[in-house]
C-alpha cells in the first residue's frame, strides 16, 4: 500500500503527516527518511492539518482522524487511553497504568508514549511525573510545557 507525506510548518514544530489509502499513519516532527513516501497532499492529509492548525489556534480540543495504531496490544491500550485525557488537563504515568489494568506498569506506560507515532493527536504531552513535574518528553520538556500552556489558555 502507497505511503503519502507531507510537512507543514507550524511555527513552533514543523510536523509531517504520513498516511495511505486507509488512514493516518504518523504524525511526526522528527526528521525521517522520506524515501519510502509519495510527497503529496492527499485529502487524508490536509484533514489533518486543518484539525492541527485549528488545535494551534485554540480551535479545536479533540480530534476525528482515522489512526493507523500499530504497536503492541499494551502499546495500544495506552495510546487509546491517552485519548481519553480531557483537553487542558494532565494525568500521571501511574494514572494511565491503572487506567489500562497495570498498576505498577507506570515504566512501561512511559515506554508506550515513547513510542507514540501520533504526536499531539494523541497527547502524550498531557502525562506528567507523580511529583506533578514534566518529565520525558520525545521532543522535548519546552514544547511539552508549549503545548499545556497552549491548552490552558483555551480553558480558562
Amino acid at each position: 500500500m502507497k505511503e503519502y507525506c507531507y510537512t507543514y510548518d507550524f511555527g513552533i514544530l514543523k510536523l509531517t503527516i504520513y498516511s495511505n489509502e486507509k488512514g493516518i499513519t504518523k504524525i511526526s516532527a522528527k526528521q525521517h527518511n522520506e524515501i519510502n513516501c509519495v510527497k503529496k497532499e492527499t485529502p487524508l492529509i490536509k484533514k489533518a492539518y486543518k484539525q492541527l492548525t485549528e488545535y494551534f489556534s485554540g480551535q479545536r480540543q479533540k480530534f476525528d482522524l482515522p489512526l493507523i495504531m500499530k504497536g503492541t496490544d499494551f502499546q495500544i491500550k495506552v495510546w487509546k487511553a491517552l485519548q481519553t485525557i480531557p483537553y487542558g488537563e494532565v494525568r500521571t504515568y501511574k494514572q494511565i497504568a491503572e487506567q489500562v489494568n497495570c498498576k505498577k506498569g507506570y515504566r512501561a506506560v512511559g515506554m508506550a508514549n515513547n513510542k507514540n507515532k501520533f504526536v499531539i493527536v494523541v497527547p502524550c504531552h498531557r502525562v506528567i511525573g507523580s511529583n506533578k513535574k514534566l518529565v520525558g518528553y520525545d521532543l522535548g520538556l519546552e514544547i511539552k510545557q508549549y503545548l499545556l500552556d497552549l491548552e490552558q489558555k483555551v480553558v480558562k
